[in-house]
């Protein structure tokens, strides 16, 4: 699917309720987790950091850390031992960090402060990575989180848990429904809320099929990645790559790599 429409998110609206988009982004980190969805780019993730000679990893735009506990234990196995990942958010989310925090011994960590992607503070030194988030910014905004990174000379990995495929719309209106009404009260940490805007008022379920949907339409393939990383970079200071990377069982994942070459 070549198609991009810039349609509106709830996640995004500033008036958006805080309890519903933090049911919904505990509801990703969960399948995220669950699925292993990134799982597939840990190589390529591997070779950038090496190529970067960074040893840690700042996230951005991270939500509620869907997927990244996962990375940091492989890349530990992986030879990257002493690895942490801060995460951080323009809407940061303590209550679901900190459980992470937690399970990882303080190899995920966080920055409580609101931060802005496309104007990191010099101070939050790491890899940068997007994951599940990059779709949300029109070209503008995402060129300039691009040239952030080039301007601080720090690598850039930007990393999407679909392949672009009318088949995942499908799937966004009919299997994705049924399993969040089915694993809402296994997430954690737990809150009463989540159940409330589930079952009782499902304003939850509903605003994720419609984000969901809108997400895979805002997508930006591969080569249209590529053109934007150009722009942000047009000393060519950096070396980019862009692609999509296969599970083993069918799920593509969209990627963008960048490192000071």
């Amino acid at each position: 699917m070549r198609l991009r429409l810039q349609l509106f998110e709830f996640e995004d609206l500033p008036w958006f309720p805080a309890v519903v988009r933090a049911g919904m982004m505990d509801y990703l980190r969960f399948m995220i987790s669950l699925l292993r969805t990134y799982q597939p780019i840990v190589p390529l993730l591997q070779e950038a950091l090496q190529q970067a000679g960074q040893p840690h990893i700042v996230e951005l735009c991270a939500g509620a850390g869907g997927g990244t506990e996962g990375i940091l234990q492989t890349l530990r196995t992986r030879g990257h031992g002493n690895l942490h990942i801060t995460l951080t958010d323009l809407y940061p989310q303590p209550e679901a960090w900190q459980l992470l925090e937690k399970r990882t011994q303080g190899g995920l960590r966080y920055e409580s402060a609101a931060i802005d992607a496309t104007h990191v503070p010099a101070e939050l030194k790491g890899f940068r990575t997007v994951f599940s988030a990059f779709h949300h910014f029109p070209p503008a905004v995402a060129q300039a989180i691009l040239a952030d990174a080039v301007r601080q000379g720090t690598g850039i990995g930007v990393f999407e848990g679909a392949g672009k495929h009318w088949l995942e719309i499908l799937l966004a209106w009919t299997v994705l429904p049924v399993a969040q009404l089915l694993i809402t009260p296994f997430i954690r940490p737990f809150r009463l809320s989540r159940l409330v805007f589930t079952y009782l008022i499902p304003l939850i379920p509903l605003c994720t099929i419609w984000d969901g949907t809108v997400s895979i339409l805002r997508m930006y393939p591969p080569e249209a990645l590529l053109a934007l990383a150009r722009q942000a970079d047009p000393a060519g200071r950096f070396q980019w790559r862009a692609g999509k990377v296969r599970h083993s069982w069918g799920p593509e994942v969209t990627y963008l790599v960048g490192w000071p070459a």
